[in-house]
């Protein structure tokens, strides 16, 4: 396994304990930052959900730098970014932060995007992520890290920012979805 691999495991393994901190009520206290309380461990797993993020990019672009792109990669890169966002948005929903029709039909898309995928390995091949797929990975990741954050450093302007870019993520959700379905069209068309 070469490190872009191994970098995309190190995000999947970062999602339970991402899960852990925020779904049980560690007590750590919380800080004041203008108007907004922020809980310690929203905070942590504010970081832990920014670093999981960043190897996103990191992988990414040492795979391609490198040359090491791989078929395994190829599946365990989107599949590591489904379950850290769907995860993430699931919790949010939870804490109050994300309307849950918004997080049904962001993750309702990539089940849709992972099964054409499915079609499309059955049928010998591999469907990489897209340029509008990547828009939508990091709109989503930003809006994610900011409800994290409970709208800091933004709080201070008293925009919403973090709904906010969770929309423009529903937009680029959206869009890909459609654009990734027309795209690759043929894999429905042509399926035995």
């Amino acid at each position: 396994m070469n490190l872009p691999n191994k970098l995309t495991l190190s995000r999947i393994l970062l999602i339970p304990i991402f899960i852990l901190l925020l779904s049980f009520p560690f007590n750590w206290g919380a800080w004041n930052i203008g108007e907004t309380e922020l809980p310690i461990t929203h905070f942590i797993t504010a970081l832990i959900f920014i670093i999981a993020s960043a190897t996103d990019w990191v992988d990414g672009y040492y795979a391609r730098k490198y040359n090491l792109v791989t078929n395994l990669g190829k599946f365990l890169d989107p599949l590591a970014d489904k379950l850290l966002v769907s995860a993430a948005l699931i919790l949010l929903i939870e804490i109050g932060f994300a309307p849950a029709w918004v997080v049904i039909i962001i993750i309702s898309r990539e089940f849709a995007v992972t099964g054409l995928r499915l079609v499309a390995a059955g049928e010998g091949i591999v469907l990489a992520a897209g340029s509008m797929g990547k828009i939508k990975t990091a709109t989503q990741m930003i809006a994610i890290a900011i409800l994290l954050l409970h709208n800091f450093p933004f709080s201070y302007v008293g925009l919403p920012v973090g709904t906010i870019m969770l929309y423009v993520a529903l937009f680029f959700t959206v869009l890909s979805g459609f654009d990734y379905f027309i795209k690759n069209w043929h894999v429905m068309r042509d399926s035995k």
